[in-house]
Protein backbone atom coordinates (compact mmCIF):
# COMPACT_ATOMS: atom_id res chain seq x y z
CA UNK A 1 0.00 0.00 0.00
CA UNK A 2 1.63 3.64 -1.59
CA UNK A 3 2.07 5.83 1.84
CA UNK A 4 -0.74 9.01 1.51
CA UNK A 5 1.73 11.57 2.22
CA UNK A 6 5.05 11.38 0.20
CA UNK A 7 7.38 11.55 3.17
CA UNK A 8 7.86 15.38 2.80
CA UNK A 9 7.09 17.42 6.16
CA UNK A 10 5.02 20.56 5.73
CA UNK A 11 8.21 23.54 5.70
CA UNK A 12 5.79 26.52 6.01
CA UNK A 13 2.26 27.55 6.77
CA UNK A 14 1.16 28.88 3.62
CA UNK A 15 -0.22 32.19 5.15
CA UNK A 16 3.19 32.99 6.52
CA UNK A 17 5.43 33.04 3.65
CA UNK A 18 6.71 36.36 2.52
CA UNK A 19 9.73 37.75 0.23
CA UNK A 20 12.02 36.97 3.35
CA UNK A 21 11.53 33.42 1.88
CA UNK A 22 12.18 34.28 -1.81
CA UNK A 23 14.42 31.46 -3.18
CA UNK A 24 13.66 28.73 -0.56
CA UNK A 25 12.08 25.57 -1.58
CA UNK A 26 8.81 24.39 0.39
CA UNK A 27 6.39 22.27 1.06
CA UNK A 28 3.39 23.28 1.57
CA UNK A 29 -0.07 21.33 3.06
CA UNK A 30 -3.69 22.42 2.17
CA UNK A 31 -7.15 23.08 0.68
CA UNK A 32 -7.53 24.63 -2.99
CA UNK A 33 -9.26 28.01 -2.17
CA UNK A 34 -9.41 29.11 -5.62
CA UNK A 35 -8.20 28.07 -8.99
CA UNK A 36 -7.93 29.67 -12.31
CA UNK A 37 -6.82 27.95 -15.46
CA UNK A 38 -5.78 30.85 -17.95
CA UNK A 39 -4.25 27.81 -20.89
CA UNK A 40 -0.50 27.43 -20.33
CA UNK A 41 -0.61 28.58 -16.64
CA UNK A 42 -3.02 27.16 -13.40
CA UNK A 43 -2.84 29.53 -10.57
CA UNK A 44 -3.99 27.97 -7.01
CA UNK A 45 -4.89 29.92 -3.84
CA UNK A 46 -3.62 27.18 -1.58
CA UNK A 47 -5.28 27.62 2.11
CA UNK A 48 -4.43 26.79 6.02
CA UNK A 49 -5.52 28.10 8.99
CA UNK A 50 -2.87 30.69 8.81
CA UNK A 51 -3.95 32.09 5.17
CA UNK A 52 -3.37 31.37 1.93
CA UNK A 53 -0.57 31.76 -0.72
CA UNK A 54 -0.52 31.60 -4.22
CA UNK A 55 0.41 28.69 -6.39
CA UNK A 56 1.62 28.76 -10.13
CA UNK A 57 1.68 25.61 -12.65
CA UNK A 58 3.31 26.27 -16.20
CA UNK A 59 5.39 24.47 -18.89
CA UNK A 60 8.38 24.53 -16.51
CA UNK A 61 6.49 22.26 -13.34
CA UNK A 62 6.34 19.79 -15.95
CA UNK A 63 3.89 17.49 -18.13
CA UNK A 64 2.78 15.15 -15.48
CA UNK A 65 2.14 17.81 -12.29
CA UNK A 66 0.56 19.82 -15.00
CA UNK A 67 -1.66 17.66 -15.69
CA UNK A 68 -2.48 16.40 -12.26
CA UNK A 69 -3.27 20.41 -11.69
CA UNK A 70 -5.93 20.77 -14.54
CA UNK A 71 -7.64 17.52 -12.47
CA UNK A 72 -7.39 19.83 -9.09
CA UNK A 73 -10.93 21.67 -8.00
CA UNK A 74 -11.59 23.77 -4.81
CA UNK A 75 -11.69 21.78 -1.65
CA UNK A 76 -9.21 19.08 -3.02
CA UNK A 77 -6.80 18.30 -0.27
CA UNK A 78 -3.06 18.99 -1.54
CA UNK A 79 0.39 18.54 -1.01
CA UNK A 80 2.73 20.78 -2.91
CA UNK A 81 6.98 21.09 -3.20
CA UNK A 82 7.75 24.50 -4.85
CA UNK A 83 10.06 27.55 -5.13
CA UNK A 84 9.31 31.13 -3.28
CA UNK A 85 9.49 33.83 -6.02
CA UNK A 86 8.82 37.11 -5.81
CA UNK A 87 5.75 38.35 -8.16
CA UNK A 88 6.11 40.82 -11.43
CA UNK A 89 5.41 43.88 -10.61
CA UNK A 90 2.15 45.04 -11.31
CA UNK A 91 0.68 41.85 -9.92
CA UNK A 92 1.14 42.30 -6.14
CA UNK A 93 -1.67 41.41 -3.79
CA UNK A 94 -1.84 43.91 -0.84
CA UNK A 95 -4.77 42.25 0.23
CA UNK A 96 -3.05 39.32 1.86
CA UNK A 97 0.27 38.72 3.93
CA UNK A 98 1.93 36.71 1.06
CA UNK A 99 0.74 39.13 -1.58
CA UNK A 100 4.37 39.83 -2.46
CA UNK A 101 5.38 36.38 -3.69
CA UNK A 102 4.09 33.49 -4.69
CA UNK A 103 5.11 29.17 -5.21
CA UNK A 104 6.49 28.00 -8.75
CA UNK A 105 5.16 24.42 -7.96
CA UNK A 106 7.32 21.25 -9.34
CA UNK A 107 5.15 19.31 -7.56
CA UNK A 108 1.52 17.81 -6.72
CA UNK A 109 0.14 15.45 -4.90
CA UNK A 110 -3.53 14.99 -4.22
CA UNK A 111 -4.21 13.82 -0.99
CA UNK A 112 -8.10 13.88 -1.14
CA UNK A 113 -10.73 14.91 -4.12
CA UNK A 114 -14.06 17.03 -2.37
CA UNK A 115 -17.39 17.59 -3.73
CA UNK A 116 -18.41 21.20 -4.19
CA UNK A 117 -19.15 22.18 -0.62
CA UNK A 118 -23.16 23.48 -0.28
CA UNK A 119 -21.95 27.62 0.04
CA UNK A 120 -18.89 29.24 -1.03
CA UNK A 121 -15.79 28.95 1.61
CA UNK A 122 -14.84 32.10 2.07
CA UNK A 123 -16.34 35.06 4.69
CA UNK A 124 -19.06 37.37 4.41
CA UNK A 125 -21.43 34.66 2.84
CA UNK A 126 -25.15 35.35 2.56
CA UNK A 127 -26.71 31.49 3.73
CA UNK A 128 -29.06 30.24 6.13
CA UNK A 129 -27.55 29.78 9.55
CA UNK A 130 -29.33 25.68 9.37
CA UNK A 131 -27.43 25.04 6.54
CA UNK A 132 -24.16 26.62 8.01
CA UNK A 133 -24.69 24.63 11.23
CA UNK A 134 -25.45 21.24 9.40
CA UNK A 135 -21.56 21.09 7.61
CA UNK A 136 -20.20 22.78 10.41
CA UNK A 137 -17.21 21.08 8.97
CA UNK A 138 -17.41 23.24 6.49
CA UNK A 139 -18.44 26.20 7.84
CA UNK A 140 -15.29 26.17 10.04
CA UNK A 141 -13.00 25.88 7.06
CA UNK A 142 -13.59 29.98 6.45
CA UNK A 143 -11.23 32.22 8.10
CA UNK A 144 -13.51 34.28 9.85
CA UNK A 145 -14.91 31.61 11.91
CA UNK A 146 -11.15 30.17 12.36
CA UNK A 147 -10.11 33.58 13.33
CA UNK A 148 -13.16 33.44 16.02
CA UNK A 149 -11.87 30.32 17.55
CA UNK A 150 -8.34 31.17 17.26
CA UNK A 151 -9.34 34.59 19.49
CA UNK A 152 -11.37 32.15 22.19
CA UNK A 153 -8.04 30.18 22.14
CA UNK A 154 -6.11 33.74 22.93
CA UNK A 155 -8.65 34.33 25.69
CA UNK A 156 -8.61 31.36 27.51
CA UNK A 157 -4.71 31.18 27.39
CA UNK A 158 -4.42 35.07 28.12
CA UNK A 159 -7.43 34.57 31.71
CA UNK A 160 -4.89 31.18 32.08
CA UNK A 161 -1.42 32.52 32.46
CA UNK A 162 -2.69 36.14 34.41
CA UNK A 163 -4.38 33.39 36.80
CA UNK A 164 -1.36 31.52 37.60
CA UNK A 165 0.45 34.75 38.18
CA UNK A 166 -2.17 35.52 40.84
CA UNK A 167 -1.50 32.02 42.58
CA UNK A 168 -4.67 30.79 41.35
CA UNK A 169 -5.22 26.98 40.79
CA UNK A 170 -6.80 25.16 38.24
CA UNK A 171 -8.90 22.35 39.84
CA UNK A 172 -11.81 20.64 37.90
CA UNK A 173 -15.18 19.64 39.62
CA UNK A 174 -17.59 16.69 38.48
CA UNK A 175 -19.58 16.97 35.96
CA UNK A 176 -21.81 14.11 36.89
CA UNK A 177 -23.31 15.61 40.44
CA UNK A 178 -26.67 15.72 42.21
CA UNK A 179 -29.68 17.87 41.23
CA UNK A 180 -30.83 20.65 43.38
CA UNK A 181 -33.51 23.44 43.06
CA UNK A 182 -33.17 26.39 42.21
CA UNK A 183 -31.78 28.27 38.93
CA UNK A 184 -32.87 26.80 35.46
CA UNK A 185 -34.03 23.35 34.79
CA UNK A 186 -31.37 20.34 35.14
CA UNK A 187 -30.14 17.98 32.16
CA UNK A 188 -30.41 14.90 33.79
CA UNK A 189 -28.55 11.83 33.41
CA UNK A 190 -29.97 8.17 34.41
CA UNK A 191 -27.84 5.91 36.50
CA UNK A 192 -27.58 2.55 34.98
CA UNK A 193 -26.03 0.75 38.56
CA UNK A 194 -28.55 2.62 40.76
CA UNK A 195 -31.81 2.32 38.88
CA UNK A 196 -34.39 5.02 38.95
CA UNK A 197 -31.40 7.45 40.13
CA UNK A 198 -30.32 10.40 38.26
CA UNK A 199 -26.90 12.63 38.06
CA UNK A 200 -27.83 15.94 37.03
CA UNK A 201 -25.35 17.83 34.66
CA UNK A 202 -23.93 21.23 36.77
CA UNK A 203 -25.66 24.61 35.72
CA UNK A 204 -22.37 25.69 37.75
CA UNK A 205 -19.70 24.31 40.13
CA UNK A 206 -20.82 26.56 42.74
CA UNK A 207 -21.23 24.33 45.39
CA UNK A 208 -18.06 22.39 44.87
CA UNK A 209 -15.99 26.29 44.94
CA UNK A 210 -17.25 26.68 48.17
CA UNK A 211 -16.29 23.44 49.48
CA UNK A 212 -12.78 24.02 47.77
CA UNK A 213 -12.81 27.11 50.54
CA UNK A 214 -13.47 25.17 52.72
CA UNK A 215 -10.70 22.43 51.96
CA UNK A 216 -8.36 25.06 52.12
CA UNK A 217 -8.05 25.97 48.98
CA UNK A 218 -7.79 29.91 48.73
CA UNK A 219 -7.63 31.26 45.00
CA UNK A 220 -9.38 28.39 42.69
CA UNK A 221 -10.41 28.35 39.10
CA UNK A 222 -11.92 26.55 36.35
CA UNK A 223 -12.51 27.11 33.12
CA UNK A 224 -15.63 24.33 32.76
CA UNK A 225 -18.86 23.63 30.80
CA UNK A 226 -22.07 24.39 32.19
CA UNK A 227 -25.68 22.94 31.39
CA UNK A 228 -28.72 24.60 31.65
CA UNK A 229 -31.89 23.47 29.92
CA UNK A 230 -33.10 26.71 29.52
CA UNK A 231 -35.06 28.62 26.44
CA UNK A 232 -32.75 29.77 24.23
CA UNK A 233 -31.69 33.16 22.80
CA UNK A 234 -28.37 34.43 20.68
CA UNK A 235 -26.64 34.83 23.98
CA UNK A 236 -28.03 31.41 24.89
CA UNK A 237 -26.88 27.76 24.56
CA UNK A 238 -27.83 24.64 26.59
CA UNK A 239 -24.16 23.87 27.04
CA UNK A 240 -22.17 26.46 27.23
CA UNK A 241 -18.62 27.87 28.98
CA UNK A 242 -17.41 30.27 31.82
CA UNK A 243 -14.78 31.02 33.59
CA UNK A 244 -15.19 30.45 37.68
CA UNK A 245 -13.63 31.87 40.51
CA UNK A 246 -13.71 31.78 44.12
CA UNK A 247 -11.53 33.58 46.67
CA UNK A 248 -11.19 33.16 50.53
CA UNK A 249 -10.75 35.81 52.94
CA UNK A 250 -11.96 38.53 50.51
CA UNK A 251 -15.25 41.19 50.39
CA UNK A 252 -16.70 42.48 48.19
CA UNK A 253 -14.18 45.38 47.06
CA UNK A 254 -11.61 42.95 46.35
CA UNK A 255 -13.02 40.43 44.46
CA UNK A 256 -14.08 44.22 42.01
CA UNK A 257 -10.98 44.97 42.36
CA UNK A 258 -9.24 41.71 41.41
CA UNK A 259 -12.02 41.08 38.34
CA UNK A 260 -11.94 44.31 36.17
CA UNK A 261 -8.20 44.09 36.82
CA UNK A 262 -7.88 40.49 35.03
CA UNK A 263 -10.48 41.70 32.49
CA UNK A 264 -8.45 45.05 31.57
CA UNK A 265 -5.49 42.85 31.22
CA UNK A 266 -7.16 40.08 29.31
CA UNK A 267 -8.30 42.88 26.92
CA UNK A 268 -5.17 44.42 26.49
CA UNK A 269 -2.98 41.41 25.65
CA UNK A 270 -5.49 39.93 23.09
CA UNK A 271 -7.23 43.02 21.96
CA UNK A 272 -4.58 45.73 22.03
CA UNK A 273 -7.25 47.53 23.91
CA UNK A 274 -7.41 48.14 27.63
CA UNK A 275 -9.86 49.85 29.74
CA UNK A 276 -9.07 52.53 32.20
CA UNK A 277 -9.56 51.33 36.09
CA UNK A 278 -11.08 51.44 38.16
CA UNK A 279 -14.51 50.68 36.27
CA UNK A 280 -17.94 53.10 36.91
CA UNK A 281 -20.04 51.41 39.42
CA UNK A 282 -24.05 51.75 39.97
CA UNK A 283 -26.36 50.40 42.46
CA UNK A 284 -29.17 48.32 41.01
CA UNK A 285 -31.62 51.05 41.90
CA UNK A 286 -29.67 53.25 40.45
CA UNK A 287 -29.09 51.39 37.01
CA UNK A 288 -33.01 50.87 37.17
CA UNK A 289 -33.81 54.03 37.96
CA UNK A 290 -31.50 55.69 35.54
CA UNK A 291 -31.40 53.40 32.35
CA UNK A 292 -34.27 51.02 32.86
CA UNK A 293 -32.31 47.79 33.06
CA UNK A 294 -29.51 45.95 35.49
CA UNK A 295 -27.26 46.01 32.75
CA UNK A 296 -27.31 49.52 31.19
CA UNK A 297 -25.34 50.51 27.80
CA UNK A 298 -23.31 53.92 28.75
CA UNK A 299 -22.14 54.36 25.75
CA UNK A 300 -24.71 56.81 25.24
CA UNK A 301 -27.34 58.91 27.28
CA UNK A 302 -31.07 58.99 26.77
CA UNK A 303 -31.65 58.20 30.68
CA UNK A 304 -35.08 58.06 32.13
CA UNK A 305 -36.00 60.92 33.65
CA UNK A 306 -38.38 60.59 36.72
CA UNK A 307 -41.81 63.33 36.28
CA UNK A 308 -43.86 61.47 39.19
CA UNK A 309 -44.02 64.94 40.88
CA UNK A 310 -45.69 66.74 37.61
CA UNK A 311 -48.14 64.06 37.11
CA UNK A 312 -49.27 63.19 40.64
CA UNK A 313 -51.21 66.49 40.17
CA UNK A 314 -51.72 67.22 36.16
CA UNK A 315 -55.17 66.13 34.44
CA UNK A 316 -53.88 63.63 32.60
CA UNK A 317 -55.68 60.63 34.26
CA UNK A 318 -53.03 57.87 33.12
CA UNK A 319 -50.21 59.61 34.62
CA UNK A 320 -52.10 60.56 37.84
CA UNK A 321 -53.73 57.09 38.33
CA UNK A 322 -50.20 55.22 37.90
CA UNK A 323 -48.59 57.96 40.93
CA UNK A 324 -51.44 57.42 42.76
CA UNK A 325 -51.57 53.38 42.90
CA UNK A 326 -47.60 53.84 43.40
CA UNK A 327 -46.07 52.84 39.74
CA UNK A 328 -43.40 54.77 37.98
CA UNK A 329 -44.16 57.41 35.71
CA UNK A 330 -40.54 58.40 33.01
CA UNK A 331 -39.64 59.71 29.91
CA UNK A 332 -36.47 60.07 27.80
CA UNK A 333 -35.89 62.80 25.54
CA UNK A 334 -35.09 61.41 22.17
CA UNK A 335 -32.10 64.57 21.34
CA UNK A 336 -33.56 66.06 17.31
CA UNK A 337 -35.99 63.43 16.89
CA UNK A 338 -38.76 65.79 16.66
CA UNK A 339 -38.40 64.89 13.29
CA UNK A 340 -40.15 61.45 13.72
CA UNK A 341 -43.09 60.76 11.72
CA UNK A 342 -46.80 59.58 13.81
CA UNK A 343 -45.83 56.20 11.61
CA UNK A 344 -42.17 56.39 13.67
CA UNK A 345 -43.24 57.31 16.90
CA UNK A 346 -46.16 54.09 16.84
CA UNK A 347 -43.05 51.99 15.60
CA UNK A 348 -41.31 52.84 19.06
CA UNK A 349 -45.05 52.36 20.53
CA UNK A 350 -44.77 48.89 19.59
CA UNK A 351 -41.52 48.04 20.70
CA UNK A 352 -41.94 49.24 24.57
CA UNK A 353 -45.47 47.15 23.72
CA UNK A 354 -43.26 44.22 24.08
CA UNK A 355 -42.06 44.74 27.24
CA UNK A 356 -45.17 45.50 29.03
CA UNK A 357 -46.04 49.07 27.76
CA UNK A 358 -49.86 49.49 27.60
CA UNK A 359 -49.33 53.24 25.94
CA UNK A 360 -46.32 55.68 24.71
CA UNK A 361 -46.77 58.88 25.75
CA UNK A 362 -45.37 61.66 23.32
CA UNK A 363 -44.62 65.20 23.38
CA UNK A 364 -42.76 67.04 20.24
CA UNK A 365 -40.75 70.31 21.02
CA UNK A 366 -41.25 72.97 17.98
CA UNK A 367 -39.53 75.86 17.28
CA UNK A 368 -40.29 78.51 19.28
CA UNK A 369 -41.66 76.17 21.89
CA UNK A 370 -44.50 75.00 20.87
CA UNK A 371 -45.58 71.66 21.51
CA UNK A 372 -47.08 69.54 19.17
CA UNK A 373 -48.91 66.46 21.04
CA UNK A 374 -51.76 64.47 21.99
CA UNK A 375 -51.57 64.92 25.84
CA UNK A 376 -50.49 68.56 25.89
CA UNK A 377 -54.06 69.40 26.62
CA UNK A 378 -54.02 67.95 30.22
CA UNK A 379 -50.95 69.94 31.57
CA UNK A 380 -50.68 73.66 32.39
CA UNK A 381 -47.71 75.35 30.79
CA UNK A 382 -46.22 75.74 34.18
CA UNK A 383 -46.28 72.02 34.33
CA UNK A 384 -44.83 71.86 31.12
CA UNK A 385 -42.11 74.26 31.84
CA UNK A 386 -41.03 72.08 34.52
CA UNK A 387 -40.93 68.32 32.40
CA UNK A 388 -39.26 70.84 29.90
CA UNK A 389 -36.70 71.62 32.53
CA UNK A 390 -36.42 67.81 33.96
CA UNK A 391 -35.95 66.85 30.73
CA UNK A 392 -33.65 69.51 29.32
CA UNK A 393 -36.28 69.56 26.12
CA UNK A 394 -35.01 71.86 23.23
CA UNK A 395 -36.90 72.79 20.16
CA UNK A 396 -36.61 69.55 17.69
CA UNK A 397 -36.39 67.42 20.61
CA UNK A 398 -38.80 64.37 21.27
CA UNK A 399 -40.23 63.53 24.89
CA UNK A 400 -41.52 59.98 25.19
CA UNK A 401 -43.18 58.55 28.37
CA UNK A 402 -44.63 55.59 30.10
CA UNK A 403 -46.81 54.91 33.20
CA UNK A 404 -46.98 51.74 34.52
CA UNK A 405 -45.31 49.63 37.46
CA UNK A 406 -42.05 50.69 38.41
CA UNK A 407 -40.82 46.99 36.25
CA UNK A 408 -42.73 47.44 33.48
CA UNK A 409 -41.83 51.47 33.82
CA UNK A 410 -37.83 50.60 33.91
CA UNK A 411 -37.86 47.65 31.39
CA UNK A 412 -40.11 49.47 28.52
CA UNK A 413 -38.21 52.52 28.75
CA UNK A 414 -34.29 50.95 28.94
CA UNK A 415 -34.98 48.98 25.43
CA UNK A 416 -36.91 52.17 24.22
CA UNK A 417 -33.60 54.41 24.75
CA UNK A 418 -31.44 50.96 22.99
CA UNK A 419 -33.65 50.79 19.77
CA UNK A 420 -33.34 55.44 19.67
CA UNK A 421 -29.98 54.53 20.01
CA UNK A 422 -29.55 52.09 17.40
CA UNK A 423 -31.70 54.11 14.97
CA UNK A 424 -30.00 57.04 15.23
CA UNK A 425 -26.48 55.85 15.53
CA UNK A 426 -25.43 56.85 18.73
CA UNK A 427 -23.35 53.91 19.58
CA UNK A 428 -19.92 53.49 19.21
CA UNK A 429 -18.82 50.28 18.45
CA UNK A 430 -14.70 51.02 19.01
CA UNK A 431 -15.86 51.93 22.75
CA UNK A 432 -15.23 49.30 25.53
CA UNK A 433 -17.70 50.76 28.42
CA UNK A 434 -17.26 48.75 31.12
CA UNK A 435 -19.38 48.97 34.11
CA UNK A 436 -20.29 47.16 37.54
CA UNK A 437 -23.59 46.87 38.83
CA UNK A 438 -24.03 46.17 42.42
CA UNK A 439 -26.29 45.33 45.61
CA UNK A 440 -29.10 43.51 44.05
CA UNK A 441 -31.66 42.31 45.90
CA UNK A 442 -31.20 38.97 47.74
CA UNK A 443 -35.14 38.00 47.30
CA UNK A 444 -37.47 38.40 44.45
CA UNK A 445 -41.20 37.35 45.12
CA UNK A 446 -42.80 35.05 42.50
CA UNK A 447 -46.47 35.64 42.57
CA UNK A 448 -47.03 32.29 41.10
CA UNK A 449 -45.54 30.29 43.19
CA UNK A 450 -46.32 32.30 45.46
CA UNK A 451 -42.72 32.26 47.27
CA UNK A 452 -39.69 34.16 47.67
CA UNK A 453 -36.94 33.12 45.15
CA UNK A 454 -33.06 33.86 45.11
CA UNK A 455 -32.38 36.77 42.39
CA UNK A 456 -29.35 35.34 41.92
CA UNK A 457 -28.42 32.03 44.09
CA UNK A 458 -29.63 30.81 47.59
CA UNK A 459 -26.00 30.88 48.56
CA UNK A 460 -25.41 34.42 48.13
CA UNK A 461 -25.38 36.50 51.30
CA UNK A 462 -26.96 39.22 52.53
CA UNK A 463 -25.39 42.88 53.32
CA UNK A 464 -24.39 42.93 56.90
CA UNK A 465 -26.40 45.39 57.93
CA UNK A 466 -29.44 43.93 56.38
CA UNK A 467 -29.29 40.86 58.33
CA UNK A 468 -31.46 42.33 61.18
CA UNK A 469 -34.49 42.65 58.50
CA UNK A 470 -33.97 39.13 56.71
CA UNK A 471 -36.87 37.93 58.52
CA UNK A 472 -38.95 40.72 58.80
CA UNK A 473 -38.48 42.59 55.74
CA UNK A 474 -37.08 40.42 53.13
CA UNK A 475 -38.34 42.16 50.31
CA UNK A 476 -35.90 45.32 51.36
CA UNK A 477 -32.47 43.13 51.90
CA UNK A 478 -29.57 43.63 49.68
CA UNK A 479 -27.04 41.19 48.77
CA UNK A 480 -23.59 41.41 48.62
CA UNK A 481 -24.25 40.83 44.33
CA UNK A 482 -22.33 42.49 41.83
CA UNK A 483 -22.40 42.11 37.65
CA UNK A 484 -19.89 43.08 35.54
CA UNK A 485 -21.19 44.64 32.41
CA UNK A 486 -19.80 45.26 29.37
CA UNK A 487 -21.62 47.81 26.12
CA UNK A 488 -24.99 46.78 27.95
CA UNK A 489 -24.58 42.97 28.07
CA UNK A 490 -23.41 40.94 31.05
CA UNK A 491 -20.22 39.54 31.16
CA UNK A 492 -20.11 37.59 34.46
CA UNK A 493 -21.47 37.84 37.74
CA UNK A 494 -20.91 36.78 41.05
CA UNK A 495 -21.63 37.22 45.09
CA UNK A 496 -20.07 36.74 48.52
CA UNK A 497 -21.22 33.66 49.85
CA UNK A 498 -22.93 32.96 52.95
CA UNK A 499 -20.04 31.22 55.19
CA UNK A 500 -22.18 30.35 58.48
CA UNK A 501 -24.32 27.73 58.87
CA UNK A 502 -27.33 29.85 60.71
CA UNK A 503 -27.85 32.28 57.72
CA UNK A 504 -27.52 29.45 55.37
CA UNK A 505 -31.07 27.52 57.02
CA UNK A 506 -32.52 30.86 57.55
CA UNK A 507 -31.86 31.72 53.92
CA UNK A 508 -33.24 28.41 52.83
CA UNK A 509 -36.15 28.64 55.29
CA UNK A 510 -37.30 31.79 53.48
CA UNK A 511 -37.27 30.49 50.29
CA UNK A 512 -39.90 27.68 50.89
CA UNK A 513 -37.85 24.91 52.60
CA UNK A 514 -38.67 22.82 55.23
CA UNK A 515 -35.27 21.92 57.39
CA UNK A 516 -35.71 18.02 56.24
CA UNK A 517 -35.87 19.12 52.73
CA UNK A 518 -33.06 22.24 53.10
CA UNK A 519 -30.65 19.05 54.27
CA UNK A 520 -31.57 16.28 51.85
CA UNK A 521 -30.69 18.57 49.50
CA UNK A 522 -27.65 20.58 51.12
CA UNK A 523 -26.99 18.87 53.87
CA UNK A 524 -23.01 17.97 52.99
CA UNK A 525 -22.91 21.74 52.51
CA UNK A 526 -24.41 22.68 55.86
CA UNK A 527 -22.17 19.96 57.80
CA UNK A 528 -19.16 21.50 55.99
CA UNK A 529 -19.97 24.94 57.03
CA UNK A 530 -19.51 23.77 60.66
CA UNK A 531 -15.73 22.74 60.23
CA UNK A 532 -13.95 25.85 60.18
CA UNK A 533 -15.08 27.49 56.69
CA UNK A 534 -13.61 31.35 55.50
CA UNK A 535 -15.44 33.46 54.79
CA UNK A 536 -15.20 34.23 50.56
CA UNK A 537 -16.79 35.28 47.64
CA UNK A 538 -16.04 35.08 43.34
CA UNK A 539 -17.15 35.37 40.03
CA UNK A 540 -17.92 33.63 37.11
CA UNK A 541 -17.37 35.02 33.30
CA UNK A 542 -19.49 33.76 30.39
CA UNK A 543 -16.39 32.78 27.91
CA UNK A 544 -18.59 32.78 24.77
CA UNK A 545 -20.15 36.46 25.67
CA UNK A 546 -16.80 37.66 26.13
CA UNK A 547 -15.29 36.15 22.82
CA UNK A 548 -18.88 36.95 21.22
CA UNK A 549 -18.22 40.55 21.99
CA UNK A 550 -14.01 41.06 21.11
CA UNK A 551 -15.19 39.54 17.45
CA UNK A 552 -18.48 41.66 17.18
CA UNK A 553 -20.44 39.05 16.30
CA UNK A 554 -24.26 39.15 17.00
CA UNK A 555 -24.50 35.25 17.98
CA UNK A 556 -22.68 33.64 20.51
CA UNK A 557 -22.92 30.59 17.62
CA UNK A 558 -20.28 32.25 15.75
CA UNK A 559 -18.03 31.92 18.22
CA UNK A 560 -18.48 28.00 19.39
CA UNK A 561 -17.23 25.11 17.57
CA UNK A 562 -20.17 22.79 17.34
CA UNK A 563 -23.15 25.05 18.89
CA UNK A 564 -26.62 24.32 19.02
CA UNK A 565 -29.59 25.72 17.56
CA UNK A 566 -32.14 27.67 19.21
CA UNK A 567 -34.17 24.71 19.87
CA UNK A 568 -31.48 22.75 21.57
CA UNK A 569 -30.24 20.53 18.72
CA UNK A 570 -27.47 19.77 16.51
CA UNK A 571 -28.35 19.93 13.17
CA UNK A 572 -24.66 18.45 11.90
CA UNK A 573 -24.88 15.45 14.31
CA UNK A 574 -28.96 15.44 14.69
CA UNK A 575 -28.73 15.40 18.12
CA UNK A 576 -30.78 14.90 20.52
CA UNK A 577 -31.38 11.00 19.09
CA UNK A 578 -33.49 8.50 19.68
CA UNK A 579 -32.03 5.49 21.34
CA UNK A 580 -31.92 1.55 21.60
CA UNK A 581 -34.87 -0.19 23.48
CA UNK A 582 -32.07 -1.88 25.42
CA UNK A 583 -30.72 0.94 26.34
CA UNK A 584 -33.60 2.05 27.89
CA UNK A 585 -34.44 -1.46 29.73
CA UNK A 586 -30.92 -0.98 30.51
CA UNK A 587 -31.64 2.46 32.61
CA UNK A 588 -35.29 1.06 33.89
CA UNK A 589 -36.41 3.59 32.12
CA UNK A 590 -40.17 3.26 29.98
CA UNK A 591 -41.22 6.31 27.72
CA UNK A 592 -44.70 7.40 28.18
CA UNK A 593 -45.43 9.65 24.97
CA UNK A 594 -48.26 10.18 23.16
CA UNK A 595 -48.28 9.64 19.29
CA UNK A 596 -48.08 13.02 18.40
CA UNK A 597 -45.32 13.44 20.61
Amino acid sequence: MSKVLTGRKRSHYCGLLNKENAGQEVVLLGWVHIRRDLGGMIFFDLRDRFGIVQVVFNDQSGPEVFARAETVRPEFVVEVLGRVEIRPEGLINKNISSGEIEVAAVDLRILNKAKTPPFYIKDGIDTDESLRLKYRYLDLRRPEMQNNLILRHKVTMAIRNFLDQEDFLEIETPMLTKSTPEGARDYLVPSRVQPGAFFALPQSPQIFKQLLMVAGFDKYFQIVRCFRDEDLRADRQPEFTQLDMEMSFVEVEDVLNFAERMMSEVFRRVLGKSAPLPFPRLTYDEAMGRFGSDKPDLRFGLELVDIADVAAGCGFKVFAGTVESGGWVRGINAKACGKYSRKEIDELAAHAAIYGAKGLAWMIVEEGGEIRSPIAKFFSPEEISIIFQKMGAEPGDLLLFIAADWLTTAESLGHLRQEIARRENLIDPDELNFLWVTDFPLLEYDPEEERWVAMHHPFTSPKDEDLLILQSQPGQVRAKAYDMVLNGMELGGGSIRIHRREVQEQLFALLGFSPEEAYSKFGFLLDAFEYGTPPHGGIAFGIDRIVMLMARRESIRDVIAFPKTKNATDLMTQAPGEVAEKQLHELCIKLDLTQDE
